[in-house]
This record gives structure tokens, C-alpha cells and sequence, in this order.
């Protein structure tokens, strides 16, 4: 499922050393804005040792990781949703993505110039968000005169409602409040999934801090800041040092353990990053598993067998007859496909029977 998490941030947060230590492709980072004029597109592995688990009881001969999307925005300053800067390029380019990465800076650095002269992560995060506001803004006031009669004849319930929606919005935005903010169920989010609105979009937001905070897991003042402006919109904060995942970027797996062990962490800040962009987006993983591959399938939460069975082939959907299903945790606690088979661990699911977490499928199917 090509699902996508956008970088975005002020010009020189470290957006793009992220973005860098994120995929290796070695984008350009330099210490000017707009370094990044085109959004850069690359794909990393979603880290699971539950696959390696799989692995070690079926060996097969390959092993295949599910992936996730990031791309690298160019930088945004004040006056983006008029045009400021690379603003338009901006707008169009966080509409095409599934969630926000906001990297936010939380280091003191002279070298490093900041567009606003000062450090200031709150101020920053504002910058960003009003400018989204602003663009979402645009959409409803040129929508709500469109359907205001309609609604007001009360003949249509969908537009009705839809006018509903747009006037709460409306109000939420103009108190500078992301849509985010605001709880509706699901029939509420197809009526106004269309528009596109960029402050719906999940958020998570990146603190570029200081290697030594990094190592001691401190908390320093501007990141206390950030944690303290997501906690009102319930938003997750992920503390990373670009300047480490730059230094790991480059290392194999044992190197990197090593260097884990140096500085005495556990894991990486990318592989929880990329680990909460995952599930920001609802997404979760499911198996297969054989002697030719183990491999990891991404899928969106409460899609069903038959749903999944699609992700790995149109032809898997169409011609579904059934799925045989195995939890990870009950392969697990036998230690082989046969064993869990005996105690009955191994079911026969249908097209209604709702995917979870960490199944292990084998797909039945007749075309």
C-alpha cells in the first residue's frame, strides 16, 4: 500500500539530514533554505522482528520486509499560502501525502542559520500551521456559499450535514485550531475526505535535539515546548538527533549495534519514527510464509481476508475462497507450523473475518 509520510519543516531544521539518514540517498543538505527544491521520494524497511521470528521457525530462502513511504518537502516560510517563498510548490506537494512529519529544531548551533534568527521550535510549528490553516481556510470559504441554500432546503441529509461540518470547521480554524482537533465518525470523514483539508492530515512531530540529550534521554527546554504544544491536539513527539542517524546512516547492522552500544541506546530514533508514521496511518502487518519467502504485507485496519488477499494480488480477491490463519504469538508458543496445526491454532477463515496484526495467511483461491 503506498501510503506516504511528508518532512516538512522551516528551512535548516534538519529536514533533509533526516531525510538523508532516512533512506541513504544522500539528498542534498545544505545550509541554506531551499535546499530541497523538489519533494524527494524514498522508501525505508518497517522494522519488525516479528518477521525474523517467522524466519527462524520456517527458514525460507528469502526474507521479505514490508516498507513505508517518506518524501522530503522543500522548506516553508511565513506567507506560504499566498505564494511566499516555495509556497505554492509546498501546498501542492503536503496534498499528496498521507501524514505530516514535522521536524521541528530543538538545538542551539551558531553555525546553523535559523530564517528567523532565533531558536524557537513553538513559534516554528506555528509558522507551518497557520500557513496550513490559512490553505484550508481557502477551500471552505469558497465551498460553504456553494451548498448553503441546498442545506438550508434540508432536502439533501448528506448536504446537509456536509454544511454542517464545513461551518464547525469553519469555526475551528478561524480560532487557528487544526481540524485534527475535532472528533468525527466515519460517515462524517467521507463527506469531507474530497476536500483534502491539509490540517486533517495525522501529524507527528520530529525534535532535531542535541546528541548528548539523545544519549541521556534529557528533555530539554524546547522540546518540554513542543510536548507541551502536541499534547492539545494529541499529536505523538519523537525526539531524534539527526546527527546520529547520519553516522548510523552508514553503517551495516553490526556496526550499528556496536555504535548502540557505545553511546548506550536501545534503537535508533528513525526505527521509532517510522514505526509511529506506520501506525498513524492505522496501517498493520500481516504475513505469508513458506519455503521459497517470509514476507510482510502492509494493510490498513479492519480491512477483511479477501481485502488483504487483494494487497497481494487482484486475482487473490477476485477468486477468494478462503484464508488458513495462524497467529504470530501461537506459532510462537509451538515453534512449528505442524505443531500449532495439532493444537488447533491453525483456523479456516472466510470472506467476512477481519485481518488483525500480525496473522500469518495462507490464501485459498479459484479464478
Amino acid at each position: 500500500m503506498a501510503l506516504t509520510a511528508g518532512i516538512v519543516g522551516l528551512p535548516n531544521v534538519g529536514k533533509s539530514t533526516l531525510f538523508n539518514a532516512i533512506t541513504q540517498a544522500g539528498v542534498l543538505a545544505a545550509n541554506y533554505p531551499f535546499a530541497t527544491i523538489e519533494p524527494n521520494v524514498g522508501i525505508v524497511q518497517v522494522p519488525d522482528e516479528r518477521l525474523y521470528d517467522i524466519s527462524r521457525i520456517v527458514n525460507p530462502k528469502k526474507i521479505v520486509p514490508t516498507t513505508f513511504e517518506f518524501t522530503d518537502i522543500a522548506g516553508l516560510v511565513k506567507g506560504a499560502s499566498k505564494g511566499e517563498g516555495l509556497g505554492n510548490q509546498f501546498l501542492s506537494h503536503i496534498r499528496e501525502v498521507d501524514a505530516i512529519v514535522h521536524v521541528v529544531r530543538c538545538f542551539d548551533d551558531s553555525s546553523v542559520t535559523h530564517v528567523d534568527g532565533t531558536i524557537n521550535p513553538v513559534r516554528d510549528i506555528e509558522t507551518i500551521d497557520i500557513e496550513l490553516i490559512f490553505a484550508d481556510l481557502e477551500i471552505i470559504e469558497k465551498r460553504l456559499p456553494k451548498i448553503e441554500k441546498k442545506a438550508q432546503l434540508k432536502v439533501d441529509k448528506d448536504i446537509e450535514r456536509e454544511f454542517q461540518i464545513l461551518k464547525l470547521i469553519h469555526t475551528q480554524l478561524l480560532d487557528n485550531q487544526p481540524i485534527r482537533s475535532l472528533n468525527f465518525n466515519e460517515n462524517d470523514i467521507k463527506l469531507i475526505k474530497g476536500y483534502g483539508f491539509l490540517t486533517l492530515k495525522p501529524m507527528l512531530y520530529v525534535c532535531n535535539i542535541p546528541e548528548q540529550d539523545f544519549i541521556h534521554k534529557t528533555i530539554n527546554h524546547y522540546q518540554k515546548s513542543v510536548m507541551e504544544y502536541a499534547q492539545k491536539e494529541n499529536a505523538q513527539v519523537i525526539p531524534i538527533s539527526a546527527k546520529i542517524e547520519a553516522e548510523l546512516a552508514d553503517l551495516d547492522d553490526v556496526d550499528k549495534q556496536d555504535y548502540f552500544n557505545e553511546l548506550g541506546i536501545d534503537q535508533s530514533g528513525l526505527d521509532e519514527l517510522i514505526t509511529q508514521s506506520y501506525k498513524r496511518l492505522n496501517l498493520e502487518t500481516f504475513f505469508t510464509a513458506g519455503e521459497k519467502e517470509v514476507r510482510a504485507w502492509t494493510f490498513k485496519k479492519g480491512l477483511t481476508a479477501p481485502e488483504c488477499a487483494g494487497i497481494i494480488h487482484s486475482d487473490f480477491q477476485r477468486g477468494f475462497i478462503r484464508a488458513e490463519t495462524i497467529h504470530y504469538h501461537d506459532l510462537m508458543s509451538h515453534q512449528s507450523m505442524i505443531k500449532a496445526k495439532e493444537a488447533g491454532k491453525v483456523r479456516s477463515e472466510g470472506k467476512t473475518y477481519k485481518v488483525i496484526d500480525g496473522d500469518i495467511l495462507l490464501f485459498r483461491f479459484n479464478v
